[in-house]
């Protein structure tokens, strides 16, 4: 049982314990999410290799669409915020076509 809020030193030990099991699993999780969208990026950068050699947009809004309703439903169905999910894949999605943007200017020297 916690005596103060002010820091771990009064925690019990067992909740000590508890709480840095806890936090571990939070940080494998952490590096495991740091280490899929490495993995999302190198296909997306692909994706913006082939956009720039046959000269389409970097932007795709009918797909972006699409992966925003599929996001949502799949954060329902996992009992995470909808919203939330739309906000992260739109961060994603925004980086994306910064990304696709540079590729473009850097292939087609614009």
């Amino acid at each position: 049982m916690t005596t103060s809020n002010t820091g771990t030193g009064d925690v019990d030990f067992a909740v000590r314990q508890e709480l840095e099991r806890l936090r571990d699993s939070i940080d494998n999780i952490d590096a495991a999410v740091v280490h899929m969208l490495a993995e999302r990026f190198k296909a997306t950068q692909q994706v913006g290799r082939l956009k720039a050699v046959h000269q389409l947009p970097p932007a795709d809004p009918a797909r972006e669409a699409r992966q925003i309703d599929r996001l949502r439903r799949l954060a329902e169905n996992a009992k995470l915020d909808p919203a939330f999910a739309e906000k992260f894949l739109n961060f994603i999605i925004a980086e994306v076509i910064r990304h696709h943007e540079r590729i473009a200017e850097d292939t087609n020297g614009n």
